[in-house]
């Protein structure tokens, strides 16, 4: 099958599908500018874009700090990899200064957020704010119509006239979970051209094109946290993990005392230093005392949570209580539950079966078949 080939959305059962989805067909000769990364997937992308008659334009954000040397997916050795791809395709190429935003919208925020008690999702952060929200607006701002990246999700109409996010064709791959902030505007002038593909098609279309990334291997970190701990780096970066504190076990005892909370997270065993009659895990960091409660695993399950900074993608909060499918993290499975919507900027979740550490500072996404609903940030 060649790269440009458009090929038939498959039926998928859920809730939503009384409503079949409008695919969105090529639109050659239209300008699009390609967020390349450096690797195999936006390279892939971009490739698959010119097939089809796109004008295309390769776009790589600066985001490292002059100073830090190379890293994994965002240093000099991708925005070296991303030229060479964009002179193989015989498209321009620039590369945009994106490191103040970055330091502020992304690097910051994972700092504050672990010194808050809080795990944060930097990838998210990254997407909502610099790719689908600076980015999008240069692009649209040197002509473009879209914006597209090398993301395993899936853009489509709804009989409604709205435009859905759907999960990716290959479900071991689908990145929709980092996706959920993403509005009607920016689904609109964004395209997936590896929505329909699975990993290992990809890779065939990268070597049968001779591209340089073709073997290139993914990264597994986060990228400004290459090759340390993040609480290393989060000392690195603010001076301090935060002050030495008390670990609690869930009854009220006093077991010893911590290093700071940015070095633990809920449901984290290892590393605690702890001797007691059964293994301990981290079970809720309280920042305003410092500290830090510990118990049996059993405790780490409950059946609710509350979400808040939400964002449906249709734009209209829930009006009643909601079947829903859910991910607390993101490589956890979905989850069926209940939702309904607190006010405007708040949902809870109730799930059928208890789920294991529910993470503040981490996401909930809500599905409704392959269909994002929408998400928010774990409050409690």
């Amino acid at each position: 099958m060649s790269g440009g080939e458009v090929r038939p959305q498959a039926a998928v059962p859920g809730p939503e599908d009384r409503a079949r989805p409008v695919r969105r067909p090529p639109r050659p000769g239209r300008r699009v500018v390609v967020a390349m990364s450096g690797g195999v997937d936006s390279a892939v992308a971009a490739l698959l874009l010119k097939r089809q008659g796109y004008e295309v334009v390769g776009v790589t954000m600066q985001v490292w700090p002059r100073s830090s040397g190379d890293r994994s997916c965002c240093g000099l050795s991708a925005l070296d990899d991303a030229r060479r791809v964009a002179w193989q395709l015989g498209i321009p190429h620039y590369v945009l200064d994106f490191r103040a935003e970055f330091e502020d919208r992304v690097i910051s925020y994972f700092c504050r957020e672990y010194h808050a008690g809080r795990t944060p999702n930097p990838c998210i952060a990254c997407n909502r704010y610099l790719k689908f929200g600076t980015l999008l607006h240069k692009a649209r701002g040197l002509g473009a119509d879209y914006l597209a990246t090398g993301h395993y999700a899936r853009i489509e109409r709804g009989d409604d006239g709205r435009w859905q996010l759907r999960t990716a064709a290959d479900p071991s791959k689908d990145q929709t979970y980092a996706l959920y902030q993403m509005t009607q505007q920016q689904l609109e002038h964004t395209l997936f051209p590896l929505g329909e593909y699975r990993k290992q098609e990809v890779r065939r279309i990268a070597r049968q094109a001779d591209l340089t990334v073709a073997e290139k291997a993914e990264s597994q970190e986060i990228c400004f946290v290459s090759g340390q701990s993040y609480a290393d780096f989060v000392a690195g970066r603010t001076g301090s993990t935060g002050a030495e504190g008390l670990f609690r076990h869930t009854d009220g005892q006093v077991l010893g005392r911590h290093r700071g909370v940015c070095r633990y997270t809920v449901g984290q065993r290892r590393g605690l230093g702890l001797t007691y009659d059964y293994p301990l895990y981290v079970t809720r960091i309280d920042p305003e005392t410092n500290t830090v409660w510990v118990g049996a695993e059993r405790e780490l399950y409950q059946s609710s949570l509350i979400a808040g900074d939400v964002n449906y993608i249709s734009g209209t909060p829930f009006e009643r209580l909601r079947p829903v499918t859910a991910k607390i993290r993101y490589k956890a499975p979905q989850m069926e539950a209940v939702a309904a919507a607190i006010g405007e900027d708040r949902f809870r979740v109730d799930f059928q079966a208890p789920q294991k550490a529910i993470t503040p500072g981490q996401a909930v996404v809500l599905y409704a078949g392959d269909v994002v609903l929408g998400g928010g940030i774990i409050e409690k």
